[in-house]
Parts: C-alpha cells; structure tokens; sequence
C-alpha cells in the first residue's frame, strides 16, 4: 500500500505545503536584509545598528498599524482570492527588489537603498496582515472540531519554527557564496509555489456565515445607527451598504469586547507575550553571565528553543485532543511558568538548554490550544477583525516586553542583588523569575476563567443574548462549531 502523504486532509496539505515553502522563502529574505544592510549597504558606518533596528521598526510599523484595520476587509473578501492576491503582490515586489540589487551598490545613495528596503519590508508585511487573518479563516473553514483544528495548528506552530531553524543557516551561503540577488530571487519564488498551493485549494462553502453575521449584526449596534423600532439597543447590519470601514472596525471591537470569553483568551496571549518577549531580550546575557555559556556558542539556545518548539506544535494536537484545548491552555500556562522560574535558578550550561526546551513545549502547545479556542467562539462574519485584534496586541505585548526588560535590566535593577528564602537573585535572573511567576498565577486564573462544560459559544452567546431575550427562539442555537465552546460568564456578572 502506497503510504499516506496528507495532512489531515488534502486540501490543508497543499495549503501546508505553500506556507512551508513560503515560510524558508521568508526566514531567508529576513536575514538576507539584515546580512545586506549590515554589511553592505550600512558597512562600517557608526549607524549600521541603528540602519538594521529599521528593517523592524518597519515590519513592526506594518503590524501596528495595517493589522488591525486589515480585518475588516478579510471579513468583507473573498478569503482565497485575498491569500492569492497577496502573494502576487509581494512575490512581484520582491522580484522587483531583486532586480535592482544588480545595479552596483554605488549607483544609489545608501538613503535611496535603505528607503527600498524600508519600503519593501513595510509593504511585505503589510500585505502579510490581511494573508494571516483569511488563512486562518481559510483553516477553520476546512477543519472541524478541536481536535483538527488544533493539529492545523500545531502543525503550523511546527512548520514556522522549523523554517526558523533552517532559513538563516541557508540565507547566509546564498548571501555571501553567490550574492543578495539569488537569497531575494529565493523568496520572490516561495511566493509563486505558495500562490500555485493556493490556487489548488478547494474551500467549502460556510452556509452559516451569513444566518451567524445577520444574527450578529442585529445585535452589535453601530456607531451612528437609529435604535430598532420598538425601542431595542440594536443597530445597522455591519455590511449594510451604508456602513463604512470604520464603523465595520468598530461593530469588530465591540463583539471582541463583549465576549468575555475573547477577552480571557487575549489577556492569557498578552501575558505568555510577556514571558517570551522578556526571554528572548535578557537570555543573551543569563546565559553568558550565569550559564557561563562562551557567546560564540549561542547559537545552540536557538536550536534548544526551535526544538522544544516543533516537539510541543507536534504533541499539541494529540494533547488536545486527550485532554481538551481549554485544560491544555491553563496546564500550559501553570508547566511553562513553573519551568521559567526553574531555568532562572540554573547555573548549568547543559540544566539550562534542557529547561529551555521543556520550557517551549508547553508554550508551544498553550499557543496551539487557542487556536481552536478562538476559530469556534469568533463568528465567520467577525475572524478576520478578531484576529487582528489578537496580533497587533501580541505584537505590542512582545515590543513592551522587550523595552520593559531591557530597560529594567540596564537601570533600575542594574546593581540590584538580593536574596528570597536564602535564594540569592541577580537583576537578570529575577526578571526571568518574576516573569515565570506572573505566567504561573495567570495560569490558576486561567482555570477559573475558562470553564471545562458548556454548548454555548461564548462570544456568541454575549453578543446575542440580550436582557429578558435568552428565551426567545435561536438564542441559544450557535451551530456547528459552536457546540465545542462553554458559555463564560455574562457581562453583568462578577
């Protein structure tokens, strides 16, 4: 018997195939720019670090700013030809940028080079955000139950870090063996495979979407709509012809804000942002002043990190499915933080690249858990402006993390030396402890606020369940998806 080549179905496997390819071809391209920009374009001039910081600053711009409105045209598109044109878009300016990295380095003023790259990276990642959202609609279209969708998941999670791995190890050759032309050529063709993938994707029809979003619609008022007849709180349907943009991004807000199931979701992301974000800026300096690790040798943490990331991607589904999403996200929070606290303690090289993969799993597998989480309790009508909720605000989360961190290690806490229950803690240290112990309490919180039973999805229920309404017909009817998720609390309860 011939063996199985799919991924839990053929049409995911293609889409995986062209994020697998298209996620190389990105890793690739990072690197290429910042290997360029450092050591060409930038060379030896005092402000090469600060040339390379605005290769982020303008991906971060792009996050920030496209990112949350870029939801609300995902919700109004078709999500497939939103994936195909995107990838269009960014495969022809990356083969734009390839063809003038021929010119001689001298036939632009380094200003008008970096502006290219600027550019192309703010424009990447911009078209990304409105990419992101339609594919995981895409994903919750072509996979049913927790189960699935947290497998999709986690095999996603496991193909990012995977990509990870092997990208700047490829982008680095290419860079300095055959020059930037053929390491961007590179990306400009992942974006082509991936666009090829797509094409041959066969998305379901979702007959709920429309029954979901009138529903939804009927009870999310808009900003400037007349009150119902008979004296309701209800408004404008959030397509209706006269609704614009930003009273489509508003009507998003509003639904992500009533459900606060959503909210405990979010705040649980934020959080594990938090502890990472605060990870990947001191680590460098734990691990070479109390791990004792030589610098040159960093590069193992990477692999020690992207290992424990593709074991706990792979494990999440099967988790998942043996104990739950929402057990495997408060166990997640409660193992994770516990283990961070631990990694701060080590003095160990080969105890602290342990915990640091025993660390990821878990993370990994919190991070996959919610996926599934937030497919069921967001309606078809509301993914694409929940989620880009939920980016820009990790986004941020990760940003602050990073900031707060560094600030508080190179300032406040720079001398600082002190000692709880005869434990002895260092500035670096007891950042890392204090933010393993802030994931561990998140994580008993997390327990009371996502409930284990239920037939009601959450955010549904809050933003359609009014005062003296719940008994009417439909109230309580949420379909398909929505039988996975429990009810959280109503907004007028404590």
């Amino acid at each position: 018997m011939a063996p199985r080549l799919t991924l839990i179905s053929p049409d995911f496997t293609r889409l995986w195939f062209g994020q697998a390819v298209s996620s190389l071809g990105d890793m690739v391209f990072s690197t290429t720019l910042m290997l360029w920009v450092a050591t060409v374009l930038a060379g030896e001039e005092t402000w090469a670090p600060a040339a390379v910081s605005g290769v982020l600053v303008a991906g971060g711009t792009a996050v920030l700013v496209v990112g949350p409105i870029a939801g609300v045209f995902v919700d109004r598109w078709d999500k497939r030809r939103i994936m195909l044109g995107t990838e269009v878009l960014r495969g022809v300016l990356v083969a734009l940028l390839t063809a003038v990295a021929f010119l001689p380095t001298d036939a632009l003023p380094a200003g008008v080079w970096l502006a290219l790259v600027y550019g192309t990276v703010l424009v990447l990642h911009a078209a990304a955000r409105f990419f992101a959202p339609a594919r995981f609609t895409i994903i919750a279209d072509l996979m049913k139950g927790d189960a699935d969708r947290a497998r999709a998941a986690g095999i996603t999670q496991a193909t990012s870090q995977t990509a990870l791995i092997l990208g700047p190890p490829l982008a680095a050759p290419l860079f300095f063996a055959l020059g930037v032309q053929w390491a961007l050529l590179f990306n400009a063709l992942s974006y082509l495979v991936s666009y090829l993938a797509i094409r041959s994707v066969r998305i379901p029809p979702a007959p709920e979407a429309s029954l979901q979003e009138d529903r939804l619609s009927k009870t999310l008022p808009v900003e400037g709509a007349a009150p119902a007849e008979g004296g309701g709180e209800r408004g404008t349907p959030a397509k209706s012809g006269g609704s614009g943009v930003l009273a489509e991004f508003v009507a998003g807000l509003r639904f992500f804000g009533r459900s606060k199931f959503l909210v405990a979701l979010l705040v649980f992301a934020v959080i594990g942002q938090f502890g990472v974000g605060a990870l990947n800026t001191l680590n460098i300096f734990f691990t070479t002043g109390n791990l004792n690790m030589p610098a040159h040798l960093f590069g193992y943490v990477g692999m020690a990190i992207g290992a424990g990331g593709i074991i706990g991607a792979l494990c999440a589904g099967r988790v998942v499915q043996w104990i739950g999403a929402r057990r495997t996200t408060w166990m997640g929070l409660l193992v994770s933080g516990a283990l961070l606290i631990a990694y701060s303690r080590q003095s160990s090289l080969l105890g602290g690249l342990a915990l640091l993969v025993l660390f990821t799993i878990p993370i990994t597998m919190l991070n996959t858990a919610m996926a599934p989480l937030l497919l069921t309790a967001a309606s078809p009508a509301y993914r694409g402006r929940v989620v880009a909720v939920f980016q820009p605000m990790t986004q941020v989360a990760s940003m602050l993390a990073a900031a707060l961190s560094g600030w508080l290690a190179g300032t406040v806490l720079s001398d600082f030396e002190g000692s709880v229950a005869g434990i002895g803690f260092g500035p670096i240290d007891m950042i890392l402890a204090v933010a393993g112990l802030v994931i561990l309490l998140s994580g008993f919180y997390a327990r009371l606020a996502l409930p284990e039973t239920g037939t009601t999805e959450p955010a549904r229920a809050e933003a359609e369940e009014e005062p003296g309404k719940a008994g009417e017909p439909g109230a309580g009817d949420t379909g398909r998806a929505a039988a996975a998720v429990p009810p959280a609390p109503r907004p007028d309860r404590t």
